[in-house]
């Protein structure tokens, strides 16, 4: 049994197969996931999949390249959507500062936004995070100060300082393909030695990043397995184990979605 934690299933990319790709995830153990909110004007999209499907959920937010649509987004607002009963956290949301797309002051504002959201709702508060490992640690440590939340720190590959701050903060991490990766072995090594046992779980964050052996092809759900892989490897982990391990801290995390 494993969780997909981080896909993306409404664009185009699946628009024609998404019964099969979902179908193809079942039939491989994936038994919940969950579809994520990047923009706030497909929220429409996002739920009506996780309406459509049993095993799948959904977040709403936006993500740092989408601050600048709606940079003055409240709290009460993202709280008003979250009311959606299949909305199990908020986010994507957090901080990019690779390419720029949204201007470091939207990015704050919207950030800080989705974290009171995440606040006031104890929704978990899935994050985005690159080229900004001091900004975040610095923003994570002052908002924990005014009250807790509960973040996760999707598809990891920050680095070993920005890790053991917002695991000190009780963060969670989701590794993704990236773990399998030939030239990673900067993130096997955070996973390995910075990250708690406790607070790790595995995502795809399909489309993108598809896993060794599946490189160069669209990544979807049914390729988790692997993924699992590349993180039992570098923990000493069974197969067994790290599926036990990886679903036991989502469910932690992710307490609105039933078990199974």
């Amino acid at each position: 049994m494993l969780i997909d934690s981080h896909v993306n299933l409404h664009g185009g990319q699946f628009e024609g197969d998404l019964n099969e790709v979902i179908a193809r995830a079942r039939a491989v153990g994936i038994v919940r996931m969950i579809t994520i909110c990047c923009q706030l004007s497909d929220f429409e999209a996002v739920s009506r999949i996780a309406e459509n499907y049993d095993d799948i959920w959904c977040t709403i937010g936006a993500h740092p390249h989408h601050a600048k649509d709606k940079p003055n987004i409240t709290a009460d607002e993202l709280i008003e959507i979250a009311q959606h009963p299949r909305v199990v956290g908020i986010g994507e949301t957090g901080l990019d500062f690779h390419y720029g797309y949204s201007p470091e002051a939207d990015q704050l504002s919207s950030f800080k936004a989705h974290i009171e959201a995440a606040r006031r709702t104890d929704l978990p508060l899935i994050i985005h995070t690159r080229e900004a490992d001091t900004k975040m640690a610095e923003l994570l440590e002052d908002e924990m100060g005014k009250g807790a939340f509960r973040p996760l720190m999707h598809c990891y590959t920050s680095g070993n300082e920005l890790a053991q701050r917002a695991a000190k903060l009780g963060a969670w991490f989701a590794a993704s393909g990236i773990i399998t990766f030939k030239k990673a072995e900067n993130v096997r090594e955070v996973f390995r030695d910075h990250i708690p046992d406790t607070k790790i779980i595995v995502e795809t964050d399909c489309p993108y990043l598809a896993p060794i052996p599946h490189r160069g092809r669209r990544c979807e759900p049914s390729f988790l397995p692997a993924v699992a892989a590349g993180l039992a490897a570098v923990k000493g982990w069974s197969d067994e184990e790290c599926a036990k391990r990886t679903t036991d801290a989502f469910f932690d995390l992710f307490d609105k979605v039933p078990r199974p």
